[in-house]
């Protein structure tokens, strides 16, 4: 039991499924009053009426993280419904239909659409919660969703969610920074899933897609991560479960570890040869 989260507030976004619905189970089991935050009323009404069953301390705020005066109004909500909040997690995040297309061929709308919730809802989310987590000077934790794809180094099948997870890695170590700079009682985190592919449903991300932002309606290329798995000849390569990812984000932040990295040997080969490529000022190679 993790003592030190007991009676404190964790705010999710993309709280209702997958990775950010574990998060919510986990921390609400250790105590905390969880304020769980999604775009989707029907997914976020089921899932925080489910834990709320179980006698866990959860609510569920309708939020878009695309909209800052949205994301303001959720941390009016979080601070209403339970004082002061503690920990704040980043973590809504969309997958493109972009994986058998290339780079040229993606559209402003594609573009928009993935910066705007994996970028900027990770910019609304610290604009509106850091301020007063600051005021109220107790311990308190960030933590900001990326990716081992663009957030350690690039897949080539998909450059909009590389692109954007290597700007959440970046985002958070600079914010790292700035707490040091500051001698704020808040620390960064920037949390890799894995050390597989996960299994979620972030690939049917097109759900939640405005409809301003769509050009038409052509499928997904994959519609489940198995999907994906077997395109990319990783078929026989296990897949990470969502309560996973949640359990290593916790022992991270309880260990105060900036980089939540799960150990992994193909993650590790893929970040050493892409750094060893830039500090030789070397072209860059195909994986695999």
């Amino acid at each position: 039991m993790h003592d030190e989260f007991q009676g404190k507030t964790a705010v999710v976004t993309g709280g209702a499924s997958g990775v950010g619905r574990c998060l919510c189970e986990l921390f609400a089991r250790h105590g905390m009053n969880v304020v769980m935050a999604d775009v989707e009323a029907q997914a976020l009404q089921k899932s925080s009426a489910e834990l709320q069953q179980q006698g866990l301390e959860v609510i569920g705020v309708q939020a878009d993280v695309t909209c800052a005066d949205s994301m303001a109004a959720l941390e009016a909500a979080s601070r209403k419904a339970f004082g002061n909040v503690h920990v704040l997690c980043n973590n809504a995040g969309v997958g493109i239909k972009e994986a058998q297309r290339r780079m040229w061929t993606l559209t402003p709308n594609d573009w928009q659409w993935g910066f705007s919730v994996n970028v900027m809802g990770i910019a609304n989310g610290i604009q509106a919660f850091v301020p007063n987590m600051l005021a109220h000077g107790e311990k308190g934790h960030v933590v900001n969703t990326s990716s081992g794809n663009g957030g350690l180094y690039s897949f080539p099948t998909t450059p909009i969610y590389a692109s954007t997870k290597a700007a959440v890695t970046s985002m958070s170590e600079v914010l790292h920074y700035q707490f040091l700079m500051d001698k704020a009682a808040l620390q960064a985190h920037v949390l890799f899933p894995g050390p597989h592919l996960v299994n979620t449903n972030i690939l049917s991300s097109m759900r939640n897609r405005p409809q301003h932002l769509r050009d038409d309606d052509e499928p997904v290329a994959y519609t489940s991560m198995q999907d994906l798995a077997q395109a990319s000849g990783l078929k026989n390569m296990p897949l990470t479960e969502p309560e996973e990812v949640a359990q290593t984000c916790l022992e991270g932040i309880s260990a105060g570890k900036f980089w939540i990295l799960p150990p992994s040997k193909t993650n590790d080969a893929q970040v050493r040869a892409r750094t060893e490529s830039i500090l030789a000022r070397e072209n860059p190679r195909l994986p695999g």
